[in-house]
């Protein structure tokens, strides 16, 4: 399988700064992640319960694979402070086959 096949970016936003550093830290050391972009905060607007809510949030861009996913997700899951955190996969399609090759060789 090419690795444009099995290349995933995963989004989720976090409250804070704590958070995400804890989540990037924990998806690196267990190789789930070969790379975290932590972005600076941002303004959320969403539905919750009924109400249009907003917040600030910082923004993590999560570079793994297909094989990871799973295991990515339940990390989120369990560090993330929120009743439904956002988790997003989307599908790398193309990128510079080295780069995409060292994602490969960090999430094993």
């Amino acid at each position: 399988m090419h690795t444009t096949e099995t290349a995933l970016l995963v989004l989720t936003n976090v409250p804070d700064q704590a958070v995400a550093t804890a989540i990037a830290e924990s998806l690196i050391q267990q190789h789930l992640a070969a790379c975290v972009n932590v972005l600076g905060p941002c303004s959320s607007v969403y539905h919750w319960q009924g109400a249009v809510e907003t917040s600030a949030e910082i923004p993590l861009l999560i570079k793994t694979t297909r094989d990871r996913y799973d295991a990515v997700e339940q990390a989120i899951v369990a560090l993330h402070p929120h009743e439904l955190p956002e988790v997003i996969a989307v599908p790398i399609l193309a990128g510079l086959p080295a780069y995409l090759g060292w994602l490969q060789q960090h999430t094993v």
